[in-house]
């Protein structure tokens, strides 16, 4: 059974970062594109970035240039390095394989408020 496990979140003000991390286990992880995603409630949940197994990425326009997705397909793990964050990126912040969901995990709360 594949399980997702986000960690990372926090409070943190405008303008600063943080690094989420996502461990992954029960798949072989390297073949399988990865990517982030947001909820806010009462919205839908929304794809953040995508990273292939090869390391091409994608992100949804909002945080070109702010977010960075990476992976370590040894460690079976994916991150996003979130800069320069704004009160709009406030949000729990989930994992998956877009092409081939998994069962959801619990998340990890980003909130940007100063």
């Amino acid at each position: 059974q594949v399980q997702l496990v986000e960690s990372g979140g926090g409070l943190v003000q405008p303008g600063g970062s943080l690094r989420l991390s996502c461990a992954a286990s029960g798949r072989i992880f390297g073949i399988y594109t990865m990517a982030w995603y947001r909820q806010v409630p009462g919205k839908q949940r929304e794809l953040v970035a995508s990273i292939t197994g090869v390391g091409s990425t994608n992100y949804e326009d909002s945080v070109k240039g702010r977010f960075t997705i990476s992976r370590d397909n040894g460690k079976n793990k994916v991150y996003l390095q979130m800069n320069n964050l704004q009160p709009e990126d406030t949000a729990v912040y989930y994992c998956n394989f877009p092409g081939r969901p998994a069962d959801w995990g619990q998340g990890t709360q980003v909130t940007v408020s100063s």
